[in-house]
């Protein structure tokens, strides 16, 4: 089985993960001691890149869930080869241990890298809406009740996997702004003023 993609609560107590053990690439909870392993997602489909809330209460990732009869069939005759065709990918949040799922965003395109903001209320994303056939992603910060929608970096390169400081003072993310060579990407890091 593919298991990838992991992250940690903030109490350092639980991991979650990204998992094809079920057949489907969906996410998972266990212990950090691998005990208690918990299927979070079982929607047909791709779902990847769980992150925490910071107070542990709420997992937000991306996921890419086939809409047709033949979307299906297509994905799971792709899937038994080990491949995956991109759709569409939409952010989607939970509670923790998987319960109350909701599509956050209706975007089109690519929707993904998703981080929650230290207050908790609302997240920073990477997202190419705008131009879905370009690879122009841009980050973008959305209230986790979907509404909000804000634009924050407005490069004409790529701009993605967002994340903040701790402390909610300095937004770090990768671009391939100011790159010297076709491939390069960067660290950059800048203060947030809200």
């Amino acid at each position: 089985a593919y298991n990838a993609e992991t992250t940690g609560s903030p109490d350092g107590k639980t991991l979650v993960f990204t998992s094809t053990r079920d057949g489907d690439l969906d996410l998972y909870s266990m212990n950090v001691d691998g005990t208690n392993v918990k299927r979070l997602t079982n929607r047909i489909g791709y779902d990847g890149g769980a992150v925490f809330s910071p107070d542990g209460k709420q997992i937000a990732w991306r996921a890419a869930y086939p809409a047709t009869a033949a979307d299906t069939a297509d994905y799971r005759r792709l899937f038994a080869q080990h491949l995956v065709k991109p759709f569409a990918l939409e952010l989607w949040i939970a509670n923790a241990d998987g319960s109350s799922p909701r599509q956050l965003t209706h975007l089109g395109g690519a929707n993904w890298a998703p981080s929650f903001m230290p207050d908790g209320k609302r997240l920073i994303f990477a997202s190419n809406y705008e131009n879905p056939q370009g690879g122009n992603f841009d980050l973008y910060t959305l209230n986790v009740d979907g509404s909000g929608l804000e634009k924050v970096t407005t490069s004409t390169e790529f701009d993605g996997f967002p994340m903040f400081s701790p402390d909610g003072r300095h937004l770090l993310w990768i671009s391939s702004r100011n790159s010297k060579r076709e491939g390069e990407i960067n660290v950059f890091i800048a203060d947030w003023i809200n």
